[in-house]
């Protein structure tokens, strides 16, 4: 195995109950079972999933992270909302934020930067996404799209935050595809230009269509330091296999 740290993101979606908790401990099983290994494993499932997971796992090598928030950092009238310190009492350590899912459905860059500086303030680790859809990637205004969404989304940052951007394109979401060789590495070079100006600790992951197949492409090209899985991390097979696969 590479002596670079590499980090495996399962992000659930709507999937799981408390039965479900035997798919993380197959992974915890596997883990503790490789020598060297230098994987960093987190898993975010739904809200009313993660205090029981992060107790049952408390002493694992598996992290706990929730798939969003609200931008309020205090208690108050959102009906069916849960804020970045809800999340942390709970036990996640992480949040994803500015997941397309979610950005289609109202998120805009300026309330993914309220909901990123919250979730900061509570002291969680910020799983932020990014990334162009077909229209745009067509219209090869990705590069214009990429630094609109990092430029608002980190507005007013602490240098010193610790975040992970994940590059998740849109169109490659759920269809099987990924970016070639080339467009993949131009885009990631452009994230890195523009995140080195921002931030001072940082880690750059791909997403989208991310399984045991097409890992071994998205695993070799550089300047990726994990990998955000969707549906592939609901399996603790897939997801080994996943895992196993980056290293070949």
């Amino acid at each position: 195995m590479t002596n670079k740290y590499r980090y495996f993101i399962g992000n659930w979606k709507m999937f799981g109950q408390l039965s479900s908790i035997k798919i993380l401990k197959r992974v915890n099983s596997y883990l503790n079972k490789v020598k060297n290994n230098n994987s960093k494993v987190i898993f975010c499932p739904p809200y009313t999933l993660i205090n029981s997971f992060a107790k049952q796992l408390k002493k694992s090598l598996i992290s706990i992270g929730a798939q969003n928030c609200h931008h309020e950092s205090n208690f108050g009238p959102h009906t069916g909302s849960i804020n970045s310190k809800m999340i942390k009492n709970s036990g996640a350590k992480y949040v994803i934020i500015g997941h397309y899912e979610n950005r289609i459905r109202g998120d805009t860059d300026l309330l993914i930067n309220k909901k990123i500086k919250a979730s900061l303030n509570n002291k969680l680790k910020i799983i932020f996404c990014i990334g162009e859809n077909r229209k745009q990637k067509n219209k090869r205004i990705t590069n214009k799209i990429l630094n609109k969404q990092i430029t608002i989304g980190l507005k007013g940052i602490n240098k010193k935050s610790e975040i992970f951007v994940a590059y998740e394109p849109i169109w490659a979401i759920g269809t099987g595809l990924v970016p070639n060789t080339l467009n993949l590495k131009k885009n990631l070079k452009f994230i890195q230009t523009k995140l080195k100006k921002i931030l001072n600790n940082y880690k750059i992951l791909y997403g989208g269509s991310v399984n045991h197949k097409t890992i071994k492409f998205i695993a070799s090209i550089e300047n990726i330091d994990g990998f955000l899985i969707g549906g592939a991390s609901q399996s603790s097979k897939k997801f080994i296999d996943i895992i196993k696969n980056s290293y070949k």
